[in-house]
C-alpha cells in the first residue's frame, strides 16, 4: 500500500467491516477531490455540502455525496474532462472504479456523475485484513454521488483551504458563513417526500457550536432561487429565526436522531436532543 494511503488510514479506528467501509468511502472522496484539483476543476468551481464541511472544516459526521458549485453561471459546461481526471486520479492510487456521468432529465443545471468501486476489490488495495472482506457481502458496491450546479445563486464568496493528505492540494470553497447559510435554507426547504434530514439538524448544532455567523444575503439568494420566497430582500434575520422555531416546534426528534445516528461516531451527544434544545439554539444565531 502507498504511503500516501497509509496516512489516510491512520485517521480512522479500524474495527470493524463498516468502519473499513466508511474509510474506504472516504478515501475515494479525497483522491476524488485530488483528481478534480489536478485537473484544473477549481479554477472555475467550488465545494459545499456536508462532505465538504467533514473533509475541510472538521465536521464529525460521515457524508456520502460531492456536491460542487461554478463560480459563474455556465450552461454549457462540459463536465466530462474532469470525470476523465478523476478515473485516472483512482488509477494511479490502484483503485478499480466506474466513474460514469449521469445523463440529465429535462432542463436541470445540475451536472452529475457516479464513482462506483466494488467495495471488497478496493479493500485490498488498503490492505484491509481478510476477515475483514470476509465481513462484506461480495456484491457489495461503494457509489458516491458528486454533482455541480452550473446555474448558481448569486452573492456567494469563496476561500482556499489546504488538503494536507494523500498529498498536498488546495480546494476552494464556498465560505463557512456561506455554507452555513446554504445549511439554513437545507433545514427549512428541503424537499425529502416525507422524510426528516436529521443530518441537516447535526450540521445546525454544529456551525452554532462554533459561533458560525451566517451570510444573511446569500441565503436570500439561495432561497430566492429555489422559488421559496419573494423578493430576496424582503427576508429578515428575524424572519429565519421564526421559520426555525417554526420548524422544529413541529420536529419529529426521534426521526432526527435515527437518520444521523448512523453517520457519527459518538450518538451520546444525540440523548440530548429535544424540540425545546433545538428551539433555544434557533434564538441564538446570528447573522451578517
Amino acid at each position: 500500500m502507498e504511503m500516501a494511503l497509509s496516512s489516510l488510514l491512520k485517521e480512522y479506528n479500524l474495527q470493524t467491516p463498516p468502519q473499513w467501509e466508511h474509510a474506504l468511502r472516504e478515501i475515494l472522496q479525497h483522491l476524488t477531490l485530488l483528481g478534480l484539483w489536478r485537473s484544473k476543476f477549481f479554477e472555475r468551481a467550488a465545494f459545499y455540502g456536508g462532505t465538504a464541511l467533514r473533509m475541510l472544516y472538521g465536521l464529525p459526521r460521515f457524508s456520502e455525496d460531492l456536491d460542487f458549485t461554478l463560480c459563474q453561471a455556465d450552461p454549457g459546461f462540459d463536465f466530462r474532462p474532469f470525470i476523465k481526471g478523476v478515473r485516472d486520479e483512482l488509477a494511479a492510487f490502484g483503485f478499480t472504479v466506474a466513474v460514469e456521468p449521469i445523463h440529465k432529465k429535462g432542463e436541470s443545471p445540475i451536472d452529475s456523475a457516479f464513482v462506483k468501486a466494488d467495495t471488497v476489490a478496493n479493500l485490498l488495495v488498503v490492505d484491509a485484513p481478510e476477515h475483514i472482506r470476509r465481513g462484506l457481502h461480495r456484491e457489495q458496491r461503494i457509489r458516491i454521488k458528486f454533482e455541480v450546479d452550473t446555474d448558481p445563486p448569486a452573492g456567494a464568496r469563496y476561500e482556499i483551504r489546504s488538503v494536507l493528505v494523500p498529498v498536498l492540494f488546495q480546494v476552494k470553497t464556498v465560505s463557512e458563513p456561506c455554507l452555513f447559510a446554504g445549511k439554513l435554507h437545507a433545514l427549512l426547504f428541503r424537499q425529502w417526500k416525507s422524510r426528516v434530514k436529521g443530518r441537516d439538524f447535526f450540521d445546525f448544532v454544529w456551525f452554532c457550536g462554533r459561533n458560525t455567523v451566517y451570510d444573511l444575503g446569500y441565503f436570500r439568494h439561495v432561497a430566492a432561487r429555489a422559488g421559496f420566497i419573494g423578493h430576496p430582500d424582503t427576508v429578515t434575520h428575524e424572519d429565519i429565526r421564526n421559520l426555525l422555531v417554526e420548524k422544529f416546534s413541529s420536529a419529529d426528534i426521534g426521526k432526527v436522531v435515527e437518520d444521523v445516528r448512523p453517520f457519527v461516531r459518538d450518538a451520546e451527544p444525540l440523548l440530548l436532543w429535544s424540540r425545546n434544545f433545538f428551539i433555544e439554539l434557533a434564538g441564538r444565531i446570528q447573522a451578517r
